[in-house]
């Protein structure tokens, strides 16, 4: 297979061919938008050509301060929240170990990667400061404008936390900083305490920031291999940008699949893995999704879930609750490892998988659920991925990119501002007092 695939054969009982290829000239027009920078959210198509523009001095600067990160730390914790964090953990989780943190060193030759500022958890907090006791670490503040109050709350007590261990001077070295380019309140404080710092693409939104140093520095000092990554994603920017038409351009027939099927009342797409790797994923993917297109009271409600497990929770809602959802099925071709089933005494009864393998099983179930779900009503089509790798994962992220850019559009709204997040931002700092939110302010 190709690095990545699209299945949609049981979708066809609900669509035709003739309304997807009807589709086709929107898709062209706005395709022609997107490239020519013509569109709705426009200040914000840094991303579109942002694998290509991404130089190989930049990659260079990034593993430098990785490679300083795994040689001087044990831990190194990225604090952000929404885009900040959600893609560097999403490579993570793909492309290592599903034990990484717990691994012995020597094995995973990179420190733990944990991450803070994501929430506003005493408890979380203190368990992280708890694991880092007696530990070296580094810091990576991911923030545009340094005053988001998650992170900026967890930053501040992890500065302090870093500066009472380190000193000045060591913490100097201790600290990296992903900002914004020229202004902003940890630009500034980066700037006056002489931390290392990378910078966000002013053009370039939160959650489209994976492929930017918000995801390739922690990716790095993970140890992957982010030239490749780059590369991946450089080969599907190209693909994308050379060609409109729904049967070349996977990134805007799932785009279209999807529209179609939020047209026919299926208003809640549920992503569904059979791989743990790629539960993070799913979640990065709900973000983009769910900012990009929850709009003007339109929009596809993105859900995810781990299969089998969720099957015995999930399940009974999926094959028979309310028929207002459509499912993608999210696989990777192969493992890395293959695991077969041993034939030992027949207690268990499971002498009939011996000799089998875990893919064998895990693929079996997944073609049962996708029957299942069908004959339940659930439409269904599947997007695969060939393996694991950073090439494959490059090609990924900007995969969506892609497909969820076009699917506002088709939506008709900005895929590229979210302002109905600051909402529950002001009414906690008017709770909070904070200076310029008080009543009458």
């Amino acid at each position: 297979m190709t690095a990545i695939a699209l299945d949609y054969e049981r979708l066809k009982g609900l669509l035709t061919e003739k309304e997807i290829s009807g589709l086709q000239p929107d898709v062209d027009r706005l395709h022609a938008s997107l490239e020519k920078g013509l569109g709705a959210g426009s200040d914000y198509l840094g991303w579109l050509h942002l694998p290509s523009r991404t130089s190989s001095a930049l990659l260079d600067e990034v593993m430098e301060s990785a490679r300083f990160v795994r040689e001087n730390a044990e831990v190194f914790i990225c604090v952000g929240i929404g885009g900040s964090y959600l893609g560097a953990k999403a490579a993570v989780e793909f492309s290592r170990s599903a034990f990484h943190n717990q691994l012995p060193r020597g094995l995973r030759q990179s420190p733990e990667i944990q991450f803070a500022g994501q929430n506003i958890s005493s408890d979380y907090l203190a368990d992280l400061f708890e694991l880092v006791e007696g530990k070296e670490f580094c810091l990576n503040v991911i923030s545009k404008s340094g005053t988001t109050t998650e992170p900026a709350i967890a930053f501040r007590l992890l500065m302090d936390l870093v500066a009472r261990k380190y000193g000045p001077e060591e913490a100097r070295k201790r600290v990296f900083a992903t900002t914004d380019q020229k202004k902003g309140a940890l630009k500034k404080l980066a700037d006056a305490r002489g931390f290392k710092t990378f910078a966000i693409p002013d053009d370039v939104g939160g959650r489209y920031s994976v492929l930017t140093p918000v995801g390739l520095l922690p990716m790095a000092a993970a140890g992957m291999d982010i030239k490749t990554l780059i590369a991946g994603a450089r080969s599907w920017e190209s693909l994308s940008s050379a060609s409109s038409a729904l049967e070349k351009n996977l990134s805007y027939l799932y785009a279209v699949l999807r529209f179609l099927l939020y047209k026919k009342g299926k208003a809640i797409e549920l992503m569904a893995a059979f791989h743990p790797s790629l539960v993070s994923l799913m979640e990065w993917w709900k973000q983009l999704a769910g900012e990009s297109e929850g709009k003007g009271q339109r929009g596809i409600f993105p859900a995810s879930a781990l299969y089998t497990t969720d099957l015995h929770s999930l399940g009974q809602w999926v094959q028979e609750g309310s028929r207002n959802l459509f499912e993608t099925f999210f696989m990777v071709d192969s493992s890395r490892r293959q695991i077969e089933i041993p034939r030992l005494d027949n207690d268990d009864g499971l002498n009939f998988l011996a000799g089998k393998t875990l893919d064998f099983v895990n693929d079996k179930a997944y073609k049962g659920t996708a029957s299942a779900h069908l004959e339940g009503g659930v439409p269904n089509m599947t997007l695969s991925v060939k393996d694991r790798s950073e090439y494959t994962l490059g090609r990924l992220f900007y995969f969506f990119e892609r497909a969820i850019a076009m699917s506002g559009y088709l939506l008709g709204v900005n895929p590229f501002d979210q302002p109905g997040v600051e909402f529950y931002k002001k009414n906690m700092f008017v709770l909070l007092n904070k200076p310029g939110f008080g009543k009458g302010s």
